[in-house]
């Protein structure tokens, strides 16, 4: 082999020119938004994302809108109307079971009655003189007045059995029946066991009275008691002293006795409220006053009695009472009468809901009910029947 000479140019080989390489495909465009792992799922690449080209998966994608339910068959659709008309009157029901019952609590009876209406008064028990037992003018009065203002009610009955008790509590119901009667009422009084003194004075303030054969009434008169229990203290050595403004301040105290003066003054006061007595009875009656003074010595007489003095107008029961009643207010005939009671018949409708539990509280106030009994023997002035 020559050398070759360096300063001699290399022999050159033509060279081909290679192709550019070819670029990568391009990858598929990722989403706008990155998946995002569902609620609860850790953060850090679970789950993985998915390769380049598969998209996103099944779970990220919109849950597939809810199936509607088909609409219910026709019988499915009459059963609940079945079920509701049947749940709507059982509502119905029980809606007028308690307005029933709210009814009886007030005394009153359904306006759905087609009868006339008769309004009942009772007057039962000692009048104004306190306890559970006793009449409470107050809520008689009550009574009266409702009864006035009820335009449908035509006739009312006023059924009394008492002995009477406080003159202005028997004065005062007496007034009221009066104006009951002066306002268009017919007002009949229907005497029962008992009806004297203040008692009698009651029914004077009705036009009719009605009265069994054997009903105790009269005892027309005045009484007032003091008890005198001078000779006691006196004997366990007990002084009272008393502090006076005027000489008849004490008046009928029992630590002394009475003077003349004042048994005088105390007559005087028993006989004009005696008086008063008088003339209810005569003007009420249509009598004398005369007349009414020969039997008015605190004498109890029978319904047959007064029938023959003209203190009642019939013999005959309650509802003989009612049905004068309804002739007088020319209501007979027009149907069965429905008998409207006071409002305090609701004690009586209570009673029989709780039974005993009610009893037992009435055991419980017997005590206070004698108590209150004992104040007819306190200083006072009585229309009561001895």
């Amino acid at each position: 082999m020559s050398e070759q000479n360096p300063s001699e140019p290399l022999p050159t080989t033509p060279v081909e020119p290679q192709a550019a390489p070819a670029e990568p495909a391009a990858a598929p465009a990722a989403p706008a938004t990155a998946p995002t792992a569902p609620a609860g799922a850790p953060q850090w690449g679970y789950p993985p994302p998915p390769p380049p080209g598969w998209g996103a998966p099944p779970s990220w994608a919109a849950p597939p809108p809810a199936p509607v339910p088909p609409p219910p068959p026709r019988r499915d659709r009459a059963a609940l109307a079945v079920v509701a008309f049947i749940f709507g009157g059982l509502f119905l029901v029980f809606f007028a079971f308690l307005w029933l019952a709210y009814s009886a609590v007030k005394g009153e009876s359904p306006r759905l009655a087609t009868g006339p209406r008769v309004g009942i008064i009772e007057v039962k028990g000692a009048i104004g003189m306190g306890g559970r037992e006793g009449v409470d003018s107050e809520a008689v009065l009550k009574v009266i007045r409702r009864f006035r203002n009820d335009g449908d009610m035509k006739a009312v009955v006023v059924r009394i059995d008492s002995p009477g008790g406080a003159v202005a509590p028997s004065q005062e119901i007496h007034d009221e029946l009066k104006g009951l009667s002066a306002s268009g009422k017919v007002v009949v009084c229907s005497l029962g066991n008992v009806a004297a003194s203040g008692g009698l004075y009651v029914a004077m303030g009705c036009p009719l009275i009605v009265a069994e054969p054997g009903t105790l009434t009269g005892s027309i008169g005045v009484i007032s008691q003091f008890f005198n229990v001078k000779g006691l203290m006196e004997r366990f050595q007990v002084k009272a002293e008393t502090v006076k403004s005027g000489k008849l301040k004490d008046v009928g105290t029992p630590f002394r006795d009475m003077s003349p003066e004042e048994r005088a003054y105390w007559q005087s006061v028993t006989d004009q409220i005696f008086g008063q007595f008088l003339r209810a009875v005569a003007e009420s009656r249509e009598l004398p006053e005369e007349k009414v003074r020969e039997f008015a010595d605190g004498r109890i007489l029978t319904g047959e009695m007064a029938k023959e003095l003209d203190l009642i107008d019939e013999l005959g029961s309650f509802q003989r009472a009612v049905e004068l009643a309804l002739e007088e207010a020319d209501q007979k005939g027009k149907g069965e009468p429905t008998l409207v009671y006071p409002p305090d018949d609701r004690g009586r409708f209570l009673e029989q809901l709780m039974g005993a539990a009610v009893g037992a509280v009435a055991d419980g106030v017997r005590a206070e009910i004698r108590r209150d009994i004992s104040r007819v023997e306190s200083p006072g002035v009585y229309y009561l029947a001895r």
